[in-house]
C-alpha cells in the first residue's frame, strides 16, 4: 500500500471521528498547562508526519496546536508546514525560528514542549529509539509511528524507554493502527469466544513488488542523503521493504494467536536480471511457527491484500487492501463471498484516526497508555522473519531478543559528514542478501 494510498483513505474516513464512537465521550479535564491546549511537536514531516498530524487536528480531544517542526530536510519541512497551514490554519502556529533541520532538530523541537504536551515522531525507524529515549527524558507523552525499530537492540531500546515512560505516567502510542479497528476488535472477541474453534493457520498475503526499484545514485547526490531520502531500500534506515509494511499484517497475526512466535523459516528471491540497485530481495515467503505448534505465513507479491484466518471450525477474513478492517466469518473453509457467514459493515471511522481519538483520550482523563512493549516484540516478530527469509534458515525468537547484531552502531551519533554504513559497488548496487554468506541476527 503506498502512503498517498493509505492518506486518502485516512482522510476519507477521519471526518466522521466527531459523530462517532469513543471519541464523542472524551472531556478535556486533565493537564499541566494552564490553557488546556496540548502543544505538538512534529518530528519527521513527511506523508506519514503531516497525515498523522492531520488526524490529531481531526480527533475530538482538543483543543490541540502544533508548535514545533523538526525534520532533516528543509524541504520536507516547508511542504509539510505549507499542507497543514492550508488545511488547518487555526492550529498551525509554527513560525520560522520554531522549524528545525538536521540531526539534533529532534531535540529543539521537543525541548518546547511541556509536561502534558505530545511529540510525535514519525521520521525514519533508525532515529525513533534515541528520539523516544529524550521524549521521555523530558516528560512528554509520545505517538510514535511504525516501524519502531531496524535491528534487535533497538527494539529493546524502545520497550526500555516505554517502561521509564510507566514510572512517569506518560502515555505512548504506537502506530499499529489495526489494533483500534472497531471490526478488527469485535471479530477478536468472537475469536476469543470460539466461533472459529481452535486457530491453526493465518494466512498474510501482500500485493504488489516489494518496495520501489532504486536506480544508481547520481554523482550529484549525497551518498548519505540518497540512501536516507530512499529509505526503504536500506536496512539501516528503515529495515527494509519487507520489515517496514509488513509489521502490520505481522502484529495481526500475533493479536490474533495472542502470543509472540517461537521461530521463523522463509525464503527469498531476486532477479539475476535485475536493473534494482537497493538492498531488498524481490519477493518473500516467511512461515512462523508458535508455541503451540501451530502456524502463520507471510507471502508477499500476491495477487491480493489481505489477512485469512483457519479455524477448527471454518475461516475467516480478518483484513484487506488499504488495511481496511475487513472482517468475515465462512460457512467453512472456503474463502468465498459466496459462503459468507458473517461478515461486519464498513467503518466509520478510520483505525488511524481512532489510535489518535484513544491517545487523547488517555491524556485528557489519564487512562492508562502504553503501547511501547507490544509494539517493540511485533518488530521483533518482524525482524526474524526478515532475517529467516535473508538466511534461508530457521531463525528463533530466543536468538531473535537475545541478538546484539546492529546495522549501523553509530546511528545515534550521525550528522551529514558521517559517512553511511553501506556503499554501491562499482555498477551502483548496494550489498543484498546472499544465503550462507549474510548475517542480521
Amino acid at each position: 500500500m503506498t502512503e498517498s494510498s493509505r492518506r486518502e483513505f485516512l482522510r476519507q474516513g477521519g471526518r466522521l471521528a466527531a459523530a462517532c464512537g469513543l471519541a464523542t465521550a472524551v472531556v478535556p479535564r486533565v493537564h499541566a498547562a494552564e490553557d488546556n491546549t496540548i502543544r505538538l511537536a512534529l518530528i519527521g514531516c513527511g506523508g506519514r508526519g503531516t497525515g498523522a498530524a492531520v488526524n490529531v487536528f481531526e480527533a475530538p480531544g482538543g483543543p490541540v496546536k502544533l508548535t514545533a517542526m523538526a525534520d532533516l530536510y528543509q524541504d520536507r519541512l516547508d511542504a509539510s508546514h505549507r499542507i497543514l497551514s492550508e488545511r488547518h490554519p487555526p492550529q498551525v502556529d509554527v513560525p520560522p525560528e520554531r522549524r528545525f533541520v538536521g540531526f539534533d532538530a529532534y531535540r529543539h523541537a521537543i525541548d518546547g514542549l511541556r509536561p502534558g504536551d505530545i511529540a510525535m515522531l514519525t521520521g525514519y525507524a533508525a532515529w525513533r529509539p534515541l528520539q523516544l529515549e529524550y521524549a521521555v527524558q523530558k516528560g512528554v507523552h509520545v505517538f510514535m509511528e511504525k516501524s519502531f525499530a531496524c535491528d534487535p537492540p533497538a527494539a529493546r531500546r524502545i520497550i526500555a524507554a516505554g517502561e521509564a515512560a510507566k514510572k512517569k505516567n506518560l502515555k505512548i502510542a504506537g502506530g499499529l493502527m489495526n489494533r483500534h479497528s472497531s471490526n478488527r476488535q469485535e471479530f477478536i472477541r468472537r475469536i476469543r469466544d470460539g466461533a472459529l474453534g481452535e486457530i491453526l493457520l493465518v494466512r498474510v498475503c501482500v500485493a504488489g513488488k516489494v518496495g520501489t526499484r532504486l536506480r544508481p545514485r547520481p554523482p550529484s547526490e549525497n551518498e548519505l542523503d540518497w540512501q536516507i531520502r530512499h529509505f526503504t531500500s536500506f536496512f539501516w534506515v528503515s529495515g527494509g521493504a519487507f520489515a517496514e509494511p509488513n509489521i502490520h499484517p505481522i502484529d495481526e497475526i500475533c493479536w490474533i494467536k495472542d502470543a509472540w512466535p517461537i521461530a521463523a523459516q522463509g525464503i527469498g528471491g531476486r532477479s539475476a536480471t535485475t536493473s534494482n540497485s537497493n538492498q531488498n530481495l524481490d519477493s518473500y515467503a516467511v512461515e512462523f511457527t508458535f508455541a503451540d505448534g501451530t502456524k502463520a505465513t507471510d507471502f508477499n507479491r500476491c495477487k491480493e491484500t489481505a489477512t485469512y484466518i483457519h479455524g477448527t471450525k471454518c475461516s475467516a477474513q480478518f483484513s484487506s487492501n488499504l488495511c481496511e478492517g475487513t472482517v468475515r466469518i465462512f460457512k467453512d473453509q472456503r474463502i468465498d463471498r459466496g459462503n459468507i457467514a458473517w461478515q461486519a459493515d464498513k467503518e466509520p471511522i478510520t483505525p488511524w484516526q481512532i489510535e489518535w481519538n484513544v491517545l487523547l483520550d488517555a491524556i485528557r482523563n489519564d487512562r492508562p497508555h502504553n503501547e511501547a512493549h507490544r509494539s517493540a516484540m511485533s518488530n521483533l516478530a518482524d525482524i526474524m522473519g526478515r532475517a529467516a527469509a535473508h538466511s534461508k534458515r530457521l531463525v528463533t525468537w530466543d536468538e531473535t531478543t537475545a541478538s546484539n547484531f546492529q546495522w549501523c552502531p553509530n546511528v545515534d551519533a550521525m550528522n551529514h559528514e558521517t559517512p553511511p554504513p553501506v556503499q554501491a559497488d562499482p555498477q551502483g548496487c548496494y550489498p543484498a542478501p546472499v544465503t550462507d554468506a549474510w548475517s542480521e541476527i
